[in-house]
């Protein structure tokens, strides 16, 4: 129930971010039920800047059909050294890889939670958040909203979560180039990642409807001058984009950093859960983002709710639950990839042109296997090479 009085206006839960954290958070709490208002800086339906690619495996965790916003089914993935020695793993059959774009991702989740009863408000900053008593306090550039619990989703650009403690003090950021380019599509089942042209990390190029996504990213460090990043980007996109068959200066150009996956740390507080971009759970590796999104926003409205009936352990509980269904696995995966990106050549060597590798790689993109499956012997092999 939503009540308004002079101290503000009252919500069950307040989920601040409307992207697929946030999103996937309002879908299963307003259809509990719950009095949710969802708050967003961008009014919606907004562009953001990402790959798009998610396992077909997160169907499960919603209770109705995702295919309306589903722009490519990927059946393979395609690896190259430096644009040359290909390597082409399929995919498995029950669960391939997906590609969406995240406006109409964002918008179909948002519109989902509306339908069950969520208010959503676009174009609003939240400028602070603090606990009152036992409420917490939302403060909009004009006015402050009261709630009982409180869902951060607002993305890599959070600066609510660490405040609070939860989440690391310092997160860890990868950088990123995307590039969006419209036109004819040749092959819409092949993913495309390309190692040895981006210094420690990757480049990508996804299908979608009408055109191509395309990708750079690099993820050691914690994030360098953007004005370099953007052009040793451009080197390699005139490179890239015309192995693709585009013309090197095709698409609109967006940088941007992700949080990416920097050790275990608190996800909750009293009232209160960090789920999505804003927790860095961003895969350290493959750069993954969308899955830990959906995974955190409908086990983060899950311990919410639990907590709203009387359970006070609820929210540590979610802690837990990420941290033993993502974390673990990401925990192995910052490894192979500390170990991998300073190493790319042996890497690609060992690690992808290996018969099983490429298999195992599109299992880890398919949902089907963690990193923690392959880790340790990867980890070996590459050690002992550099040795």
């Amino acid at each position: 129930m939503t009540t308004a009085g002079a101290r503000g206006i009252h919500r069950e839960v307040i989920v601040v971010g409307g992207g697929a954290a946030g999103g996937a958070a309002a879908v299963h709490l307003s259809g509990a039920g719950r009095s949710v208002l969802v708050l967003d800086q961008a009014p919606f339906p907004r562009h953001k800047p990402c790959g798009g690619g998610m396992a077909a495996s997160v169907q499960h965790w919603f209770p109705f059909a995702l295919s309306p916003v589903v722009e490519a089914v990927i059946q393979r993935v395609r690896f190259t050294w430096d644009l040359e020695d290909p390597v082409v793993a399929e995919l498995p059959g029950s669960s391939p890889f997906w590609i969406v774009r995240r406006s109409r991702l964002d918008a179909f989740l948002m519109e989902r939670a509306q339908e069950a009863g969520a208010d959503f408000r676009g174009g609003q900053l939240v400028e602070r958040v603090w606990r009152d008593g036992e409420e917490w306090c939302v403060q909009l550039p004009d006015e402050t909203l009261r709630c009982r619990a409180l869902v951060l989703a607002d993305g890599s650009g959070s600066q609510l979560a660490a405040p609070l403690g939860l989440g690391p003090r310092q997160p860890r950021y990868a950088t990123t180039l995307s590039v969006e380019v419209d036109g004819p599509v040749a092959d819409m089942e092949t993913a495309h990642f390309g190692f040895g042209l981006v210094p420690q990390g990757f480049c990508w190029a996804f299908p979608r409807q009408g055109g191509t996504s395309i990708g750079l990213g690099s993820f050691l460090g914690r994030g360098g001058d953007p004005q370099r990043a953007l052009q040793e980007g451009e080197a390699v996109l005139a490179r890239l984009l015309p192995s693709l068959g585009l013309p090197a200066g095709a698409g609109s150009r967006s940088l941007g950093r992700l949080r990416v996956w920097d050790g275990h740390h608190p996800l909750h507080g009293p009232g209160v859960v960090v789920a999505g971009d804003a927790a860095s759970l961003c895969d350290p590796f493959l750069a993954e983002g969308l899955r830990p999104a959906l995974l955190s926003g409908c086990a983060a409205a899950r311990a919410i709710g639990h907590w709203l009936d009387g359970q006070p352990e609820a929210l540590a509980d979610y802690s837990q639950e990420m941290r033993h269904s993502w974390g673990d696995s990401m925990a192995w995966g910052r490894r192979i990839a500390q170990v991998f990106y300073r190493v790319p050549r042996v890497g690609y060597q060992l690690g992808i042109k290996r018969p099983t590798a490429p298999r195992r790689i599109a299992q880890i993109l398919s949902g089907e296997l963690g990193y923690g499956d392959i880790a340790q012997r990867a980890i070996r092999r590459l050690l002992f090479q550099r040795g």
